[in-house]
């Protein structure tokens, strides 16, 4: 065998890489309603690293399947050197579970702090739309068996909290705020396989859970924590949207919002759900200090049940490994 041949052989057996790290500028026009970079482009931001992450390892086309707990520790300002890194911690039969972190700082130097970190789970599908296998990834380092085994942990807290959210029902019983934002997904939104950036969809429940709260408290809001963000069809470019935010639960200083993402043709009446989510916000004074906000009181039925609700993911989110729930999540 000649050099030019074990040379491609080394490169054909060489294990594919299991990290990708996006790193760029925050730029003019990321700044958000908050005066600094929103969650929502930063869901984006993770889940465009986390499909690089995937499509890499998995050779074939990816769709975000969900999105776990995400805290917004510190925000990501305009002009700051930003860097996403995603990971595969774990993957199952067409899965593959991914770590993201987002750090970002000063671009004249310094050291990138930690901004938040999640996990988001990709699911790989064939050309026909259905899952397809993935190589499986295995630790080699002590760190990764640490990571894969906090993945694997979560599955059932995860499973747990999906059960929760299918068995609820959202009427017109229910007298909370409630806001609805409709619109076309556009060319723009369309991702590598034709359909709408899951990033896209976060996004846009950023921007419905930021006004709902903002109506309610009567103070500028910002988002802390969204979690549960499953995505249960592909949403297609020209479909009519919508995305309806309601509030649910207040605590001493969050807000609690469930966010319902339908679509559907625009010259019909069916729409179906795409994507759901509970997001957190947080009223803020001048100086970007939170603040409390007025206790909402249920007073229906469908209240007093989703207050509970909200509740009980709280509850469930607290059994999962490692897990801290800041202070303004619960009363």
């Amino acid at each position: 065998m000649d050099n030019r041949t074990q040379g491609r052989v080394d490169k054909a057996d060489r294990p594919n890489p299991h990290s990708v790290t996006l790193r760029f500028l925050a730029a003019p026009t990321d700044l958000g309603h908050s005066g600094s970079v929103d969650a929502g482009t930063v869901l984006e931001w993770v889940d465009k690293a986390a499909y690089a992450a995937a499509v890499g390892w998995a050779k074939s086309y990816c769709v975000t399947a969900y999105v776990g707990n995400i805290h917004f520790a510190d925000p990501v300002n305009v002009g700051d050197m930003v860097e996403v890194e995603a990971t595969i911690v774990y993957t199952g039969k067409s899965s593959l579970h991914i770590q993201t972190v987002v750090s970002s700082g000063d671009v004249q130097g310094g050291e990138a702090t930690m901004r938040s970190q999640c996990l988001v789970i990709f699911v790989a599908v064939g050309p026909d739309g259905k899952p397809v296998p993935v190589p499986q990834f295995e630790p080699s380092v002590p760190e990764e068996v640490e990571r894969r085994d906090h993945a694997v942990a979560r599955i059932e807290v995860r499973d747990a909290i999906v059960a929760a959210m299918k068995r609820q029902e959202y009427t017109d019983a229910g007298t909370a705020e409630r806001v609805t934002l409709r619109f076309l997904a556009a060319p723009t939104d369309v991702n590598w396989g034709g359909k709408v950036h899951g990033g896209t969809v976060m996004d846009w429940i950023d921007e419905a859970a930021y006004v709902c709260a903002t109506r309610y408290c009567g103070q500028d809001t910002v988002a802390v924590f969204s979690g549960g963000v499953r995505f249960y069809r592909p949403l297609l470019i020209g479909d009519l949207v919508e995305v309806e935010a309601r509030l649910v639960y207040t605590g001493n200083k969050g807000m609690h919002i469930a966010v319902h993402v339908r679509s559907g043709k625009p010259t019909g009446r069916d729409m179906q759900l795409t994507t759901y989510c509970l997001t957190v916000m947080v009223a803020r004074d001048e100086t970007g200090t939170a603040v409390p906000v007025p206790p909402w009181i249920p007073h229906s039925e469908e209240d007093k049940r989703l207050a509970a609700h909200a509740r009980e993911l709280l509850e469930i989110r607290g059994r999962a490994p490692g897990s801290s729930l800041p202070n303004h999540l619960s009363r």
